[in-house]
């Protein structure tokens, strides 16, 4: 990986002594000059504001720490110092939505000391980019020797104007698995992040956090108008988190755009994580995966032993036979080790081996038979969220798969709390999910967590971590009343600003003709092509069952498409409604483009100057056919093409929960 640093010093302020003259008001700007966060002691309390040119986005608001025994941390400071440094930098993804990611930003550090009492320092570092605002506190060690518990953090975000906020609940069973609804600021609970709003100042912003390590992940609570305040997870006992000597918090994040598709091609999250900690970077790859997965969602396969168990000998076999058939050369076999039943997914602390199979599944066998058919086998670790039980086996599992050549692992945390008791999104959850990921690296296996911790930009440090579901995935299709058309529609604006998402589409049959009665996909099979664009992460499951595949000319789309990126664009959108995203290969000129519509049909008109001037592309096109929509031929897709230069522009005809997905091929 090559990066190219610039460091520039700007405008650096001497460290100083405090007194009353020393002025009580900081600000800092974007290097735009747009973005401003301002800090101020009002009667010795901290608190910061945020603007956007003329536009207030946040008004003063809290800042500080409740410790036990109601010890407040923030109500009499002074200021100690301030230091304000410049930074730009360019830096390389191992892989992602775009290669080249630029680091450009204004930093203050402000110290602080209680005046009186017990005199303790808290630093607050600020950032401000040209794509929003971030702070965070570091409680520098000073000679504490007794434990700290923190039972609340004091942050509030008073936003200037209420807006439409798009959200989903916390402290929900089903963790971060629900639809997102949408309402005023004002009427909100309690809500995860990212917490994206459409403000009625006519900005776009998005409340997350970045670089969440060994603290409690944050909430977002209403206190009373358009108040907000973090709420961190707790532990079962009530202290929100446990540290000694000393701790620094995750960056608190406000990504601003001029409208919502701005939001999407930030890259504030990643470029507030520390930079990558592997050196050699060789055995992460992106792939592209088959699996048995949606066979069991839909009925046709079962997790545990039995007449149609999914993870026998033989069917692993089959299904390696159909990866070589359609040249898709990862395979994933869940449900082929000891202690599957019919209710493994009960909150039970179920027992699992992660090192013995079934007797009806050889291990050895299996991945013999795939490599010789020039496939690789995914590995698979549901715990059921028995955390003790996986932990003491963790390193044998992970060496059985280094002996058998599996370097991808799914990990699955099924039940509404980590060892029945914790919460997967608490200060336990988080030590636990990044003790995995690094213990992971220690054997070069990647990883793809289910039901996890949010993601909060640690690819960039572990790029082993690939991607995790983290929201409701279209499996829901197969069981429920499904995910409705505009689901896809929301996610690129809320959940995807995390980001990548195991979102397992590519579903052809969308009508289900093998599963449950009265069950569909709720999209045409146009739109599912375009999702591949749409929704991205590094290790993209086709989730159909291989047959649907075989014999359909549609299927080439989602052999094509790439999953490493050179460039993302996002040339429309509006959350709910429609967007339209472009991205380039990583490792050819052409470009790709991937378009959904919520129940609405709906026609658009793009621009292709995206394209390289003086060139001319072969426009493959996977649309919805005439006529098609959710409720009419869904899965007819009209496969044309044309010839295109930089200077023309396209109608895209997207019927109701349909799509257009189009590969620009450079001749």
């Amino acid at each position: 990986m090559i990066t190219r640093f610039i460091l520039i010093p700007a405008f650096v302020l001497s460290v100083f002594s405090c007194n009353e003259e020393t002025a009580k008001v900081h600000e800092l700007s974007s290097p735009d000059g747009q973005n401003k966060i301002k800090l101020e002691l009002t009667n010795n309390n901290p608190k910061y504001s945020v603007s956007r040119g003329e536009t207030e986005i946040i008004t003063p608001s809290e800042m500080g720490f409740v410790f036990k025994d109601n010890d407040t941390l923030g109500n009499n400071f002074e200021i100690t110092g301030i230091e304000e440094t410049s930074k730009d930098e360019t830096w390389e993804q191992v892989w992602g939505e775009k290669k080249q990611i630029r680091n450009h930003y204004n930093e203050m550090v402000v110290n602080l000391q209680e005046k009186s009492g017990k005199q303790r320092k808290l630093q607050l570092e600020f950032r401000a980019f040209d794509d929003g605002v971030a702070f965070r506190y570091v409680f520098p060690e000073q000679g504490i020797e007794d434990s700290i518990f923190i039972m609340d953090e004091l942050t509030s975000f008073n936003l200037k104007d209420d807006g439409k906020a798009w959200w989903i609940p916390a402290y929900h069973e089903q963790r971060y698995e629900n639809l997102f609804e949408a309402s005023p600021v004002s009427e909100l609970d309690t809500v995860h992040t990212p917490l994206t709003i459409e403000s009625n100042s006519g900005l776009a912003i998005s409340f997350h956090e970045a670089d969440l390590e060994d603290y409690a992940s944050m909430t977002l609570t209403n206190t009373s108008g358009n108040i907000l305040k973090a709420d961190l997870v707790p532990w079962a006992d009530g202290v929100k988190v446990r540290t000694t000597n000393s701790f620094t918090t995750p960056w608190r994040t406000l990504q601003i755009g001029e409208e919502p598709i701005d939001l999407i091609t930030s890259y504030l999250i990643l470029n507030l994580n520390d930079p990558n900690t592997i050196d050699d970077t060789s055995w992460i790859e992106p792939v592209k995966y088959l699996g048995i997965w949606w066979g069991m969602h839909i009925g046709k396969y079962t997790f545990w032993e039995g007449p149609d168990h999914g993870a026998s000998t033989k069917n692993a076999k089959e299904h390696i036979d159909y990866a070589n058939q359609l040249r898709i050369d990862h395979l994933l076999i869940e449900g082929w080790n000891k202690g599957w039943t019919p209710d493994w997914y009960q909150n039970a602390m179920h027992q699992f081996s992660f090192t013995d199979a079934t007797d009806d599944f050889d291990l050895k066998e299996v991945t013999d038979y795939a490599a010789e058919n020039g496939v690789q086998i995914i590995g698979y670790h549901e715990t059921g969220s028995n955390i003790d039980n996986y932990l003491q086996q963790i390193d044998s599992a992970f060496a059985l798969y280094n002996k058998m050549g599996i370097r991808d692992v799914k990990i699955g945390h099924v039940g509404s709390m980590l060892n029945m008791k914790e919460w997967h999104h608490g200060q336990f959850g988080v030590n636990y999910f990044r003790y995995v990921l690094k213990k992971a690296a220690e054997y070069n296996l990647t990883v793809l967590f289910h039901e996890p911790i949010k993601d909060t930009g640690e690819r960039r440090t572990y790029p082993n971590m690939m991607a995790r579901e983290g929201a409701r995935g279209i499996e829901y299709n197969a069981w429920s009343e499904g995910n409705p058309p505009d689901h896809v529609t929301i996610l690129p604006f809320t959940r995807f600003l995390a980001g990548p998402m195991d979102f397992t589409a590519g579903i052809l049959d969308v009508e289900i003709s093998q599963g449950y009665p009265g069950r569909r996909v709720h999209s045409t099979s146009a739109k599912q092509l375009a999702l591949l664009v749409t929704v991205y992460s590094p290790i993209q499951m086709l989730a159909d069952l291989p047959e649907n595949y075989v014999g359909k000319p549609e299927f080439q789309f989602l052999k094509d498409v790439p999953i490493d990126w050179a460039d993302t664009k996002i040339l429309n959108g509006e959350i709910g409604d429609y967007i339209t995203t472009v991205r380039k290969d990583i490792d050819s000129d052409d470009w790709y483009l991937g378009s959904i519509t919520d129940e609405n049909a709906r026609d658009l008109e793009i621009s292709l100057s995206f394209l390289d001037d003086d060139a001319k592309y072969e426009a493959q096109i996977y649309a919805d056919a005439e006529g098609t929509g959710l409720d009419n031929n869904p899965e007819k897709v009209e496969i044309t093409s044309r010839e295109v230069t930089a200077s023309d522009s396209l109608t895209l005809e997207l019927g109701a929960s349909g799509g257009t997905a189009i590969r620009f091929k450079k001749i």
